[in-house]
């Protein structure tokens, strides 16, 4: 459905390349729709930098989609991961997105860009059929969160053919953490330390992923595109 606030997001994406995403670029925006200003910031309230937050959610979306038509039985779960990270950066205008780091990188709107990431994070374990809902939930979006956004900042500045640098740096991270995660498995198999962290291991035992509770990471505000 073709709404007020999709026609202004596909309308800020030319002016945002060029003025950021910015108040500017809001109010191009609206003359390009034929919006008046006011009416446009009752769609979007916080101007540009909802739109902005939009866009990082379209591609997500469409890289769900992506995943969705994707032939991955054959690849390790690690590899799954790599290639749905691949398939965001593809996707993703890298102007646009150096813009919008940017943006997010500004104290007032840090915590939108952290939750904006999580969501990435939340996006892709989900679409590859995480089922944990214990503090493995936490840990494994935690865990990409980091990785994901090394990797865009990565990206950012790759200048390699087919950004094949990117690529080996994100495999690199991977591997790091498939490592944290041996060495973890080995620790809570030790008698010796699992005698010492029952107390702590016990109360993280009962942490649970969230259910329908919004604001709680890895919960996604409704999109009004939608």
């Amino acid at each position: 459905m073709d709404t007020p606030r999709e026609r202004l997001l596909d309308a800020i994406l030319g002016h945002a390349v060029f003025d950021g995403w910015s108040e500017a670029a809001f109010r191009a925006t609206a003359e390009d729709c034929g919006i008046d200003p006011a009416l446009a910031r009752a769609h979007a309230p916080r101007g540009a930098v909802d739109l902005a937050a939009d866009y990082h959610r379209r591609g997500d979306r469409q890289m769900v989609a992506a995943l969705a038509d994707a032939a991955l039985s054959n690849l390790r779960f690690r590899d799954r991961i790599a290639h749905a990270v691949r398939l965001r950066l593809d996707g993703a205008d890298r102007e646009l997105v150096r813009r919008g780091a940017a943006l997010f990188a500004l104290p007032q709107h840090a915590a939108t860009g952290a939750q904006l990431i999580w969501g990435t994070a939340d996006a892709i374990w989900t679409a590859l059929g995480d089922t944990s809902r214990d503090i493995n939930w936490y840990s494994k979006r935690a865990t990409l969160s980091a990785v994901y956004s090394a990797t865009v900042l990565y990206w950012l500045g790759d200048e390699s053919e087919g950004h094949q640098a990117t690529w080996d740096f994100l495999d690199r991270r991977i591997e790091g953490v498939m490592r944290f995660e041996k060495t973890k498995a080995q620790l809570r198999d030790n008698p010796v330390l699992s005698k010492l962290l029952a107390g702590p291991l016990d109360i993280i035992g009962h942490v649970r992923a969230p259910e329908g509770q919004a604001g709680l990471p890895g919960q996604m505000k409704e999109d009004p595109t939608t």
